[in-house]
């Protein structure tokens, strides 16, 4: 509820739930519903389907996955920054914090919750970005602040840092066993784009060859990651 809302004694904020498992969106929504402040006003499980609940909808702020059925959930951020601007969006996933909140806060997201922690820490974190404020753990703020602080020593860029978004994404895929067409099913791209993105990965971390990659991608995705 934005503080307007709580002068004025208003209607509940609005929350819009993206996710594609029923399970989590059932739950989200009991939990957010019991509160007297906030209301879903809508669910979707794919990007296509959270932009036209947006469009018809309204809500105040979206809680959105980074996996999602058809579209990763740092393309729908993107394309809700640049059709619904005044939306908020929280982040919510079990996706690494330690490389994905940076990113999902480029891509125009408020805040940053991982699916391991307590509702009560999410619905608090949703009531954080509506309230205008950057939601994310007291871990990560402070890796963040230490990294913008002059002579503190944060380990430099890992290599994976490097990777683009979309990079990291085919990167994350090899390492859950996927092959080159699958991903680029998936990612709705060709074999060959894929294929490229294979080579920047490789070039980007030094690995030899297909073998290498991998092996660092199984080692990365099942939490070696660096």
């Amino acid at each position: 509820m934005t503080d307007r809302q709580r002068a004025t004694g208003s209607k509940p904020a609005r929350v819009l739930i993206v996710d594609d498992h029923p399970v989590v969106r059932e739950g989200l929504t009991e939990v957010i519903n019991q509160t007297s402040d906030l209301a879903v006003c809508g669910e979707a499980d794919s990007a296509a389907d959270a932009l036209e609940v947006i469009g018809a909808a309204d809500p105040d702020v979206a809680v959105v996955d980074l996996s999602l059925r058809d579209s990763r959930g740092l393309d729908l951020i993107k394309d809700i920054r640049v059709r619904f601007p005044k939306l908020r969006v929280l982040v919510l996933t079990m996706r690494d914090e330690t490389f994905y909140a940076e990113r999902a806060l480029r891509a125009g997201a408020r805040g940053y919750v991982t699916k391991d922690k307590g509702t009560e820490e999410v619905v608090g974190a949703i009531r954080a970005v509506l309230a205008g404020e950057v939601y994310l753990s007291r871990q990560m703020a402070a890796r963040m602040l230490r990294s913008i602080v002059p002579g503190e020593d944060t380990g430099g860029e890992s290599p994976t840092g490097r990777l683009t978004d979309r990079e990291l994404e085919v990167f994350r895929m090899i390492g859950t066993g996927l092959s080159t067409s699958e991903i680029a099913g998936k990612l709705h791209l060709s074999v060959k784009t894929i294929e490229s993105y294979r080579e920047r990965i490789k070039d980007k971390l030094g690995l030899d060859g297909a073998a290498e990659l991998l092996k660092r991608a199984i080692q990365w995705a099942h939490g070696g990651q660096s």
